[in-house]
């Protein structure tokens, strides 16, 4: 089964906002929300995807002729490749009736982790998404990452109860949801959160904190700041604000303002191997995916998640050989353009 395959057998499984592309760039599901779609006029998504396409990389093969080493260690964990899965919550409300939030992370889980890589996995109101996630991260021995929203603290707090109960080997906040509707007006109040309180949240963590949604310098210092582990250069797929930069543009000063003090991850619009060097090449310790992976579950289940696994690995070993670097490592600043 090879990724056009799955994409074919997606559709009519996914609902009615996600067309399960071959290229999945956010044109065809622009500004639906419920769904997949960005926000407002929905061009950050499109945005995201077109400027990793204008990034361009150097090939150089007067180099050793030697066989190209994928993995990376990252939050003390060996991977096949410096890729996640991407967090996904309530997926009935965004993909449709096929799969229970339970379902979906029992088969994300599952096949990310027999292709060596992990998941993040979403959250949501209902706080039976939360709990589901947990349960399947335990299943699958840790090999996950819930991702929890910006809820108040006490909320909080219960949540961590989860993540410990998991143990998992990171957790992450994605503190760009503040922009989601659904968050808006709550009781008690949740959303964005000062410098002072994410570190109180950061030292009550469980376990390596990641938070989600820093695009400026100056997010990427308060994260710093605040004791986080890790940053994901994010704008939460254009689902959150419109009108933002996409997050390659603001990758390089963010990696120029906190390399080596903290591991950077990316998301946004990455969709081969070759997206994934680029952004490895401009700083990234790993990469996060997350739609073409759900039309992997809705395609093909666990044999979907292998077949587009197995693509970017080959996309990007095939780079990395035309490019010169033997391992992950090796990847660096001029290999691009």
């Amino acid at each position: 089964m090879d990724y056009k395959q799955v994409c074919d057998a997606a559709r009519g499984n996914i609902g009615p906002f996600c067309k399960a592309c071959y290229v999945c760039n956010g044109a065809a599901c622009k500004n639906t929300i419920p769904g997949p779609g960005a926000k407002g006029m929905g061009d950050v998504a499109l945005r995201n995807w077109q400027k990793w396409q204008e990034v361009r990389v150097n090939m150089d093969t007067i180099c050793e002729n030697a066989d190209v080493d994928t993995s990376v260690t990252l939050f003390g964990k060996k991977f096949s490749l410096p890729v996640f899965a991407g967090p996904v919550g309530a997926v009935k409300l965004h993909y449709g009736d096929k799969f229970t939030d339970l379902e979906y992370n029992d088969i994300l889980l599952s096949g990310t982790k027999k292709c060596g890589i992990a998941a993040f996995t979403g959250d949501g109101t209902n706080p039976d998404v939360m709990i589901s996630a947990a349960d399947m991260i335990k299943k699958y021995d840790g090999c996950g990452v819930p991702t929890i929203k910006p809820w108040n603290i006490d909320t909080i707090k219960e949540k961590f109860d989860l993540v410990k109960n998991s143990g998992c080997f990171a957790v992450a906040m994605d503190i760009d949801a503040a922009g989601l509707p659904f968050l808006k007006n709550m009781t008690p109040p949740a959303g964005s959160k000062t410098t002072s309180q994410l570190k109180e949240i950061v030292d009550m963590s469980p376990a390596p904190f990641i938070v989600k949604g820093v695009m400026t310098v100056k997010g990427a210092l308060k994260a710093k700041e605040a004791g986080a582990a890790a940053i994901i250069v994010s704008n939460h797929g254009g689902r959150v604000l419109d009108g933002t930069p996409s997050t390659a543009e603001v990758l390089p000063q963010i990696v120029k303002a906190v390399k080596g003090d903290m591991t950077i991850l990316v998301d946004g619009g990455i969709r081969s191997g070759l997206d994934v060097f680029k952004a490895l090449a401009m700083g990234a310790d790993g990469v996060v995916i997350a739609r073409p992976f759900v039309t992997a579950v809705y395609g093909g289940g666990e044999e979907g998640i292998e077949s587009y696994v197995a693509k970017l690995k080959a996309e990007l070993s095939d780079v990395m050989a035309m490019c010169g670097a033997k391992n992950i490592g090796e990847i660096n600043s001029d290999m691009l353009f």
